[in-house]
């Protein structure tokens, strides 16, 4: 196989080998007034509901306080701590201004993280609970009702969820009650419960080789079959930061302040919004799901400069009438990713914030949970005359366009080729997976991303298709979906695919079905949306067949049983599909 290494354009930087903690909230006896290199009186995280915020000092006291207690546990949680080494803590909560205390005081601790989509039903936890190990649950009050089914579901008693389960309360910091915790809750450990009860005096070391152990276990699509832990190392993390840093805009006259809604428990949100603005020294506004009005509100209150969204939001941003409620004129940057840009989209949405006197610029990057994540980003000088680019790839990286791997043909589209990377950003493996990280990772270490580039000759990387079949809706996976629909009783075959929703700015999943029976066509639209009900039932709700559902006679396959989706993808689009989402009229 002959393919040329291409690597970055920019100059490599020193990666140390240590903790995530102590890279970004270590101190030095010789200035105790410095946390990570910054003044501990340096705000880290504020709350934008209530406006509560957590110093550096305070961030790092927190965590040792509860990483204390993770070593030490109280009653009734000692059972729980010493059943593996290191321990694995799973996090079950919306965004919310503790998140960063539970994860740098497991980090402090020595512990694994496992972080869990806060959508999910309680069987799609009890796979990600029981595929981690995780012996610890944080889990948000308003979830409670999920973990306490899923746990019983395998058969733990009370006593047994009393000892496993930890509430992630805030309410001790902010001062707003969660609603009816004193009642229903008042059995179970809160997480004021594990602080105040001792501190470390200093977080475990992860120098040297150590640094490549484990902390994080977000779980990722893939292309087949369930979810896999992907095991992001302490080395992984520090690399990703300080990679990501020379591509980073200046600082500039008036405060950094980092503000979006893209969830923690994704490594794009835990990377961006978690861990590079503490090592940047900007606040983070702690923003828990996407409202409109909410989030404008926040960005004109705050005087926030950067932005991360995924394209769904710039959508709202180009049609929505708040846009002109607020003074957005802080903004410097909104970065944007999970999924390519359109350019109009992006030149609606710069003259619709220009018009309000916003100088933005609107960027984005690339990445995959698998490389922790970013890869590529386009930096802002390039913003406009490069749209549509992923942009360059990040100092210390190396990537291939493989066109040909094992005798296979990977692409049939000229100058590009499967992206394969290789760097200190890629993960360790699959968890429990050996044979899934084989065939993911070669040898010699070049990740296999499963998505089709090209690159021009100023260095500039841009997605062009895929081998892999993840819907970008929320990267779902078709085969899980398709595991689901095949339990219906009257569903003889199906095979799902993303099509494209221009409204959305993103891809909808579609479900083209074979019924088990003959469907007179008179009921083919009340049989479509049962299914499609029976679904949405079942799943969480970003795995909804929002693309609608067709039904056919049978579905194209290879002759090898392979669903041919690239055939489905060509007649998607000229396919009505009963119960598509359509674009939403108040937009």
């Amino acid at each position: 196989m002959v393919d040329q290494i291409f690597r970055s354009s920019l100059p490599s930087v020193a990666l140390p080998r240590r903790s995530i903690f102590t890279h970004l909230l270590g101190t030095c006896p010789r200035t105790p007034d410095l946390v990570g290199g910054f003044p501990a009186s340096a705000p880290a995280f504020i709350d934008s509901v209530t406006g509560s915020t957590i110093s550096r000092g305070a961030l790092r006291s927190f965590a040792l306080q509860l990483a204390f207690s993770l070593q030490t546990p109280p009653n009734p949680l000692k059972a729980l701590i010493h059943a593996a080494t290191p321990p694995v803590v799973l996090i079950f909560s919306p965004n919310s201004i503790v998140w960063p205390i539970m994860l740098f005081g497991a980090a402090a601790a020595g512990f694994r993280t496992t972080l869990a989509n806060s959508a999910y039903t309680p069987s799609e936890l009890k796979y990600q609970y029981l595929d981690s190990g995780a012996r610890l649950i944080f889990a948000h009050p308003s979830l409670f009702g999920i973990v306490q089914e899923m746990l019983t579901s395998i058969g733990y008693s009370e006593s047994d969820i009393r000892s496993t389960v930890v509430l992630a309360t805030s309410a001790w910091f902010t001062n707003t009650p969660h609603p009816n915790t004193n009642r229903e809750f008042s059995n179970l450990t809160r997480l004021e419960d594990l602080l105040g009860r001792g501190e470390l005096a200093s977080e475990v070391s992860f120098d040297g080789e150590r640094s490549n152990d484990t902390f994080c276990l977000c779980y990722s699509s893939g292309t087949t079959g369930k979810p896999k832990g992907v095991e992001t190392t302490h080395y992984n993390l520090t690399s990703v930061i300080d990679i990501v840093k020379p591509v980073w805009p200046p600082k500039d006259k008036l405060p950094d302040v980092f503000l979006g809604s893209l969830p923690y428990y994704h490594i794009y949100g835990a990377a961006k919004l978690l861990l590079l603005p503490v090592a940047l020294c900007a606040p983070t506004v702690v923003v828990a799901g996407f409202e409109p009005d909410e989030f404008l509100g926040a960005i004109a209150k705050y005087r926030a400069t950067y932005v991360l969204v995924v394209p769904p939001i710039l959508v709202v941003f180009a049609r929505h009438p708040a846009i002109h409620k607020y003074d957005l004129t802080s903004l410097r940057m909104i970065f944007c990713g999970a999924a390519p840009l359109s350019p109009d989209l992006v030149r609606v949405v710069r003259e619709r914030l220009q018009s309000t006197g916003s100088n933005v610029v609107i960027t984005q990057g690339y990445g995959l949970t698998e490389t922790s994540p970013t890869v590529f980003i386009l930096p802002l000088e390039h913003a406009c005359d490069r749209v549509g680019s992923a942009g360059l790839l990040l100092p210390n990286l190396e990537a291939r366009l493989v066109r040909e791997d094992g005798g296979e043909m990977l692409t049939d589209i000229e100058s590009a080729g499967e992206l394969w990377l290789r760097g200190p950003t890629i993960m360790k493996g699959y968890l429990n997976n050996p044979t899934a990280t084989a065939a993911a990772i070669t040898p010699d270490g070049w990740l296999k991303t499963g998505d089709i580039a090209v690159r021009d000759n100023g260095g500039f990387f841009a997605i062009v298709d895929r081998r892999k079949e993840l819907i970008k809706y929320k990267v779902l996976p078709p085969a899980e979906l398709e595991s689901v629909l095949l339990q219906h009783p009257d569903v003889a075959d199906t095979a799902v695919i993303g099509v494209h929703s221009e409204e959305e700015a993103t891809e909808l999943p579609r479900a083209y079905v074979v019924p088990a029976k003959a469907v007179p066509e008179k009921e083919a639209l009340s049989f479509s949306l049962g299914i499609q009900r029976w679904v949405a039932s079942r799943v969480a709700p970003h795995k909804k067949l929002r693309g609608g559902i067709v039904l056919v006679k049978q579905v194209p396959k290879s002759a090898a049983g392979k669903i041919l989706r690239r055939e489905l993808r060509d007649r998607a689009k000229n396919d009505v599909a009963f119960g598509q989402v359509r674009a939403r009229a108040k937009l």
